[in-house]
């Protein structure tokens, strides 16, 4: 019974503490071509994908016709040549989709139908985020440490609970 109860409090206070530490990057929505409806010949998607950054986790969404347009993930070699049979996932559903990107990897998107030659394709490299801040007195900003100090009591009344 006392290895269960040392074994509860080391988890509250990991928990407590580990909440605090891992402070990390919320994933972001990025609009392709940056509008709503962007997903369009008229638009250079080459020049929008070079200022955004792309992490693990992030989600693209793509608004556009669906009746004229669709979005296909294909692999370098399809996106190079504009060749939209042998992709490897069909995005479209309704016109505003939105597809996470889970690996850190380069992706390759366009849209078939001709369309990608004129303009309709972009490559993203998505990037694993930034590792958590070391614990340290920095990494606890102010604000953050005002909300983790009634959390230290709570959790050592809850231990002295289980001991």
């Amino acid at each position: 019974m006392e290895v269960e109860r040392k074994i509860i409090l080391c988890l509250l206070m990991s928990i407590t503490i580990g909440y605090y530490r891992t402070e990390g990057r919320d994933p972001v929505l990025h609009r392709v071509g940056g509008g709503r409806y962007s997903w369009a010949p008229q638009f250079n998607l080459t020049e929008w994908a070079s200022h955004e950054q792309f992490y693990k986790g992030d989600w693209l969404y793509f608004g556009f016709d669906k009746h004229i347009y669709n979005v296909l993930e294909v692999n370098k070699t399809s996106y190079d040549k504009c060749i939209d049979t042998c992709f490897i996932n069909n995005i479209t559903r309704g016109g505003r989709d939105v597809y996470q990107l889970l690996e850190a990897r380069p992706y390759y998107f366009l849209s078939g139908r001709g369309f990608c030659f004129h303009g309709m394709r972009v490559a993203i490299n998505v990037e694993e985020p930034a590792p958590a801040p070391p614990l340290t007195n920095k990494a606890f900003p102010s604000s953050k440490m005002r909300h983790a100090k009634p959390l230290v009591p709570l959790a050592t009344a809850l231990a002295w609970t289980f001991i």
